[in-house]
């Protein structure tokens, strides 16, 4: 086969409608990769942007919290070859958490670790056989602090950094590189979904990165291989304090920054992805 007629390679990525997944997926378009595109919420947008970049998308609207959702992934990807996946889907839930419903918790542990874990290990298995490609792990610089108001989300951001960290160490030897993207405060609209529009970190454009910008560093990374990339010098400075402050400490700051009713909302921001 020419090279003008061969394949391109496939990418799949998730919480790809907006935010740090739509600039994912608009990166791998732009880099000459195929899509499948999932998210909780329409893509079609999403998915004409990317097709005018050259790339074919197959978008999968399905909600990655279910194990039917990931099956319908997993069967919309089939028997191709996957080169790349960047799990990004991911949400949050603000407030104390004795006041939230437990169904929203689970739903939040189920999109942030089950369903990516799930998906993951489906598709590294298909890497691994082929000794080839590229995993980048949406993490978040929130896994290094207790969440004070934001406990459940700061806790599944833990156990995604630490397990990608582990995946990487276990995939040592077979040409698959597993990389995590570890970004802050993000302009996109996940607080808005987390009913965390009155807190200080949703309305503090000087905490925000751009979205655009954070996947650029994530693709990057991936492309080169890297372990782990934490997105923005203040968001390294965060996470270097944590690691040296007392966790009590840390959660008094996270707490004066995420506690609802400190502020009055203006603009709409994330963690990190969608």
């Amino acid at each position: 086969m020419d090279e003008l007629n061969a394949p391109r390679p496939l990418a799949v990525v998730t919480g790809a409608s907006s935010g740090i997944g739509y600039h994912l997926a608009r990166r791998a378009a732009e880099h000459g990769y195929d899509l499948v595109v999932a998210a909780d919420t329409p893509l079609a947008d999403a998915a004409r942007d990317f097709e005018r970049l050259g790339a074919k998308v197959q978008a999968v609207q399905c909600d990655l919290a279910t194990t039917d959702g990931v099956m319908h992934l997993i069967q919309a990807i089939g028997d191709r070859d996957v080169e790349a996946l960047m799990a990004n889907a991911g949400h949050g839930l603000g407030g104390s958490f004795l006041s939230q419903d437990f169904s929203a918790i689970l739903h939040v542990i189920n999109t942030n670790i089950t369903g990516t874990v799930h998906l993951i290990q489906h598709v590294a298995r298909g890497m691994v056989a082929r000794a080839r490609g590229r995993i980048l792990i949406t993490g978040s610089i929130a896994g290094f602090q207790p969440g004070a108001f934001h406990a459940v989300y700061n806790g599944s951001k833990a156990f995604i950094d630490s397990f990608a960290i582990a995946l990487r160490n276990e995939l040592k030897g077979t040409e698959v590189t597993v990389s995590c993207l570890m970004p802050g405060a993000t302009d996109t609209e996940f607080f808005e979904r987390a009913g965390m529009e009155t807190t200080k970190v949703a309305n503090d454009p000087k905490m925000l990165m751009q979205p655009d910008e954070v996947a650029k560093i994530g693709f990057q990374a991936m492309l080169k291989g890297e372990a782990d990339v934490v997105a923005g010098w203040k968001n390294k400075l965060q996470v270097a304090m944590s690691k040296v402050m007392p966790a009590q400490a840390t959660a008094q700051m996270h707490r004066k920054l995420a506690e609802p009713g400190t502020t009055e909302p203006t603009v709409q921001a994330e963690h990190h992805e969608k």
